[in-house]
């Protein structure tokens, strides 16, 4: 290097040293990589619920016509394990964030000691007291920013700990709400299933009537008690999937069987209501809000960063070390000496030779980043798509609802025109007990439409992030942000 002229003194030539080598630049992270992986549709080709002519969805979860569910969500965020474990992750990673922090700094050490010695063998020699006091420090000099690099990617790695926190709340609470929606269409379907079973027990006894004197066949008196039998059947089975339903939800709001039993059961059997919830429109970049999408772009900067300290591992490392310390010297019966040293000097480590391992550790770090760079960019797809998803699921449900609805009335008129006949003798047990069938069918696809479309509502506000109104940042796990 041109500017090591002989003659320098130790302390210039260190600072001369200093100033070469971290001329040295680091390259700049990867806005241009990542900026292509964020790369959204321009717009949704899926088509916008209600036309796209209604406010801006806003709150989630204040907008459905059922407290219980904002209750249970809540419940269930206070009581999460997973949630907690998310925490945990958090605190760890914070303090590997501080510890690489603190490496960018000198390490001061205090030692203190002191020893009396007499020798036994020698008589008539004096006790001997050594005492002392040492300060010790140390700094790497960061000459190609490996110390700061290693600190950069254990603070991104940080955050993206609080975000994969956000991330597990959204995913908690759309789970709390399926299961919660999922429950009371299962309730539903058991109040169409006692209904459908109390009438034909009814139709089954009137018809054993009509076989006793002899206004009905063998046959047909059969059928509708098979019928009444089968209904039966279907009627236990639904309380049985009912059952499951509650258990599950037990197991993730953390609460007793009791107490959320009669939690839930001022609502039994009824669907959470959506006329307030209404989509203007989904922003083309509502992605950039998505806490997962953030922790992953958060754990691409930090493999960047790994990977310059893994390449800044390949060079020289200089340090500048130095120590002060005190002592003294006491024999018993004489006097007391005292000294006192200093030492102060830089020391440069020189790789020569290690047989391509620092080049492999470069090169394992360059693969990481770019396995980081891929799964970003599959995971950004895959949010489109699951956004595209929920809207096209959205729209099919609402449209149709209304014929689910129509549908489900008709086959209701129908079947009790039917029953009508078939008491004044004018209809067979066959077309009875078809009709019944279509009515219990067409009210068990009204039940499962309306599930579904809030299934849709629960899939868009998770594919989202929450809901799109953009926050000016992520709230911190302290805070109580309502999801």
């Amino acid at each position: 290097m041109p500017f090591l002229k002989p003659g320098l003194r130790p302390p210039l030539l260190a600072a001369a040293i200093v100033l070469g080598l971290s001329a040295c630049a680091v390259d700049p992270p990867p806005k241009s990589a990542i900026e292509r992986a964020e790369k959204t549709p321009a717009a949704w080709v899926a088509p916008l619920p209600h036309g796209g002519q209604a406010a801006s969805l806003q709150d989630w979860w204040s907008q459905f016509d059922d407290p219980i569910l904002g209750q249970l969500i809540a419940q269930t965020q206070a009581a999460s394990p997973s949630l907690q474990q998310a925490l945990a992750r958090i605190r760890q990673a914070r303090a590997q964030a501080a510890q690489a922090g603190a490496a960018q700094w000198p390490g001061v050490n205090l030692s203190a000691s002191t020893q009396g010695q007499r020798l036994p063998l020698i008589s008539g020699v004096p006790t001997q007291t050594m005492s002392s006091v040492g300060l010790d420090a140390a700094w790497e000099i960061d000459l190609f920013a490996r110390v700061r690099q290693q600190g950069e990617a254990a603070e991104a790695r940080a955050q993206a700990s609080e975000l994969d926190w956000h991330a597990a709340r959204v995913s908690l609470a759309a789970e709390v709400a399926q299961s919660y929606v999922g429950l009371r269409a299962c309730e539903r379907l058991l109040q169409i299933s006692e209904a459908d079973s109390q009438a034909m027990v009814r139709l089954s006894q009137w018809s054993a009537d009509k076989l006793k004197v002899g206004l009905e066949s063998a046959g047909n008196a059969a059928l509708l008690q098979a019928a009444a039998a089968e209904a039966q059947n279907r009627l236990l089975s639904q309380r049985a999937d009912c059952e499951l339903v509650i258990k599950g939800l037990v197991s993730l709001s953390g609460q007793t069987e009791a107490a959320l039993r009669a939690q839930l059961a001022p609502s039994f059997a009824r669907l959470p209501g959506t006329q307030g919830l209404k989509v203007e429109f989904v922003p083309a970049d509502i992605l950039t809000q998505r806490p997962d999408l953030a922790s992953l772009q958060r754990q691409v900067m930090a493999a960047w960063s790994e990977r310059g300290a893994a390449e800044a591992g390949r060079y020289p490392q200089l340090q500048l070390g130095g120590s002060i310390s005190l002592s003294a010297l006491q024999v018993s019966g004489g006097g007391r000496t005292d000294g006192n040293g200093w030492s102060f000097g830089p020391s440069l480590s020189l790789p020569i030779f290690d047989a391509g391992a620092r080049r492999a550790q470069a090169d394992g770090a360059q693969a990481r980043f770019d396995e980081a760079l891929a799964g970003y960019r599959a995971a950004v797809l895959q949010a489109v798509r699951e956004v595209e998803e929920a809207l096209v699921r959205l729209d099919s449900a609402q449209q149709r609802e209304r014929y689910a609805q129509s549908g489900a009335d008709g086959y209701q008129r129908s079947a009790l025109a039917t029953a009508g006949s078939w008491r004044a003798g004018f209809a067979s047990a066959a077309e009875l007990e078809q009709a019944h069938r279509l009515t219990l069918n067409a009210q068990s696809a009204l039940v499962q439409v309306q599930a579904a479309r809030l299934a849709a509502w629960f899939s868009l506000y998770k594919a989202s992030g929450g809901g799109w109104k953009k926050p000016a940042k992520f709230a911190s796990p302290e805070s109580e942000s309502t999801l």
